[in-house]
């Protein structure tokens, strides 16, 4: 169950994260030799990657280098002009209307805005994604999931509160909640700490490294944050130019010369 951490509880979740059950035979996510481009611009330029059942990887790279366009093309918004995409051992790119819609269904995507419906009150915003695909519960059972999710997220006195009434913290949180609530194997986050403060951005990581031991989720965190790609992420996979330079623990990645892993290190800092 979600906490808020406090004192040095905060980044202890590294050895959390080795406790947990990683099945590296089994990829629920699989990208062989994929290539993107638009018009003249080259995003992606051969991305191998596997992610494997209840992995978190994290994703690191400045913008521009690629990475939504790698979240848009896992989800079936963007067709790769070549190279393969397997999600829970489906083709991507292959898959008609109905058959994305239901391959979706299984993937929780963390916006990196919350993506909160500002009229809805947050028992509307978590209701939502059930009524809309589930039409045949009935509203006890409704109630319950959302209940269910908002004591995952440590927000179940937030039932009736508005967006506009959130921090920006308990935002990205109801956000995660409502993903949640459709229960995914796969959890996809967008930059989940951008623009909170340490403290807040402390929160949301333990919530991410919650969800997976609860949830046995397997997730992708797009970031340019190094402190939650090592707080969060069993591996750290490392992009430039739209391609991975490195991959690995996060002491496998930046334990090197490499002139542009240093490079990102500072960046990361210095902006």
């Amino acid at each position: 169950m979600f906490r808020l951490p406090t004192g040095s509880d905060i980044f202890k979740t590294m050895e959390k994260l080795k406790q947990h059950t990683i099945d590296e035979h089994e990829s629920v996510i699989s990208i062989t030799g994929l290539y993107k481009s638009f018009d003249d611009l080259d995003v992606l330029r051969g991305i191998d990657f596997n992610l494997f059942k209840g992995e978190n990887v994290a994703v690191l790279g400045k913008s521009g280098t690629g990475k939504s366009v790698l979240i848009k093309i896992i989800i079936g918004l963007l067709k790769p002009d070549k190279g393969e995409v397997l999600v829970l051992g489906q083709q991507v790119d292959q898959l008609n209307t109905k058959e994305l819609d239901a391959l979706r269904l299984r993937i929780g995507f963390s916006f990196q805005n919350s993506a909160l419906y500002d009229s809805m009150n947050v028992y509307q915003n978590l209701a939502f994604p059930l009524t809309m695909n589930f039409k045949a519960l009935g509203k006890k059972e409704v109630l319950k999931s959302v209940e269910e999710v908002l004591e995952a997220v440590g927000l179940k006195d937030k039932l009736k509160q508005m967006p506009s009434d959130l921090s920006g913290g308990q935002r990205k949180r109801i956000g995660i909640a409502r993903t949640l609530i459709l229960k995914p194997e796969i959890m996809l986050y967008d930059e989940p700490t951008s623009g909170l403060d340490p403290i807040t951005s402390a929160e949301i990581i333990e919530l991410i490294n919650d969800v997976q031991r609860e949830y046995n989720t397997s997730s992708v965190i797009i970031t340019h944050d190094l402190t939650c790609a090592k707080n969060t992420g069993n591996r750290i996979a490392m992009m430039f130019e739209g391609k991975f330079l490195k991959v690995g623990t996060f002491k496998e990645v930046f334990d090197t010369k490499d002139e542009q892993v240093q490079g990102f290190f500072n960046y990361n800092f210095i902006q």
